[in-house]
């Protein structure tokens, strides 16, 4: 395919404009009924090539569970990226796309059986095991499969911790396991590990690999060579949260541990990295309560206002409520309005449903914007319609110029690594969240 036609689903704005002004616009225009999430295409693309920059020889399979919008997973396909996936619809997702079953890694450590049959009709080799089950389990269903052991090494600073579910423990169960599929005659490839979602601690990446060396060492005593380490997601993908420093601790473990010249191929499974800064929320308020307390201190009265946004738990901010995901509201300052203690609620009836608890903010109105940054990570995905209430609308916007780079991508013979990106080309590129000039930023306390 030479040529892409625009889907309708998307919408092209001029290489001048930021996503900040479709979003002054959006408010403008407003309020909707319906939140909706703004997704910046562009913020993805540059994810992409900042990734390939700062990390060359790490190839990224994007996590396709942190966020699943169609025009997300169809702009990485273009790029060249390879995807994580977890479930059979997942596979059946990427494989719809035309994705090369190479490309894919079904890093999931506790596969149904008619997932794994799905797999193995499809092709898709590469997955997962941590136990001697799920081993045996492939053994009968999938015997010619590729298997990566994925062991647990776990930050400590991490916002979701995932080694106490998935991961066997890599001294004691590592070797064990190596020796049971070599007993079975299973093919294992390589090893994984996944340090944790939204990980704060770059060192504990430096780590995870050279234990991961030892057991290519272990490996080697047992007959094989593997040729695959996977070093996980956990890669911040906040606009306030750069990866530099996870790069500089990933690239130095690897030229240590498996030099270029040592033939193992290394990839990754981000997921926020990619898309949290690339959806930015715009809520409004719907409703609004003034309530009136009596200080136990001082015996003072004091004015706390109760606001009901058209978003909430149920919606978008399922993370701030179960994993203390900060949500930090962009709200207008109007002339000579008075800042009040304020509880910021979604719509539903359920009292859990509770974004921001005693906050500082300027008298809001009916109708008026508030708006979150970074709101591309496990939002869409774990949103529900408790109480009847709409899901987030999702609206994409691509600039020009980038479109035009995609098309001439497909048109070109496909690389994982995309040529290096000229940043004083501004105006023919990309968009990132630094061009969005908030509103106000509202001042806050806890």
């Amino acid at each position: 395919m030479s040529v892409m036609v625009c889907p309708s689903d998307l919408t092209l704005i001029g290489d001048e404009l930021s996503i900040g002004d479709v979003i002054r616009d959006i408010i403008r225009m407003g309020p909707h009924e319906e939140p909706l999430h703004v997704l910046d295409l562009d913020d993805v693309v540059l994810k992409h090539y900042g990734w390939c920059a700062k990390m060359p020889r790490v190839k990224p399979f994007y996590a396709v569970k942190c966020n699943d919008d169609p025009r997300i997973l169809q702009t990485l396909h273009m790029l060249g990226a390879g995807f994580d996936c977890a479930s059979k619809g997942e596979l059946e997702r990427i494989l719809g796309l035309g994705v090369d079953p190479d490309n894919i890694i079904f890093a999931q450590p506790a596969k149904s059986v008619p997932s794994l049959l799905y797999a193995r009709s499809k092709q898709v080799l590469t997955m997962t095991f941590d136990g001697a089950v799920e081993l045996e389990k492939i053994h009968r269903h999938y015997p010619e499969a590729h298997l990566v052991l994925r062991i647990r090494h776990d930050s400590q600073k991490v916002r979701c911790s995932l080694g106490k579910k998935f991961g066997c423990e890599p001294v004691r169960d590592g070797p064990e396991l190596l020796r049971y599929a070599a007993e079975l005659g299973m093919n294992v490839v390589g090893i994984s590990f996944h340090v944790g979602s939204d990980c704060e601690e770059h060192e504990v990446y430096y780590d995870a690999v050279q234990v991961a060396k030892g057991l290519f060492e272990y490996a080697k005593t047992l007959g094989y060579k593997l040729t695959v380490l996977d070093i996980g997601g956990g890669f911040p993908g906040d606009n306030n949260k750069p990866l530099d420093r996870f790069a500089v601790a990933v690239n130095a473990a690897i030229d240590r541990f498996f030099p270029a010249d040592c033939n193992v191929r290394i990839m990754a499974e981000p997921g926020r990295y990619y898309v949290a800064s690339a959806v930015t929320l715009v809520s409004f308020v719907e409703s609004k309560r003034v309530v009136k307390e009596v200080q136990e201190e001082d015996g003072t009265e004091c004015t706390i206002m109760h606001y009901y946004l058209n978003d909430g738990v149920f919606g978008t901010f399922y993370t701030t409520a179960h994993e203390a995901q900060p949500a930090i509201p962009i709200v207008a300052r109007k002339p000579g309005a008075t800042e009040y203690r304020s509880m910021v609620w979604g719509p539903t009836c359920d009292s859990v449903d509770l974004i921001l608890n005693d906050w500082k903010l300027p008298e809001l109105e009916l109708g008026d914007s508030v708006v979150f940054e970074n709101c591309g990570a496990y939002t869409s995905v774990l949103s529900c319609r408790f109480n009847g209430f709409a899901l987030p609308k999702v609206v994409a916007y691509l600039r020009e110029g980038t479109w035009k780079l995609l098309q001439d991508m497909i048109a070109a013979p496909a690389s994982s690594t995309p040529e290096p990106v000229d940043s004083s080309t501004e105006g023919k590129l990309l968009v990132t969240h630094e061009a969005f000039t908030p509103l106000a930023e509202a001042a806050l306390s806890v």
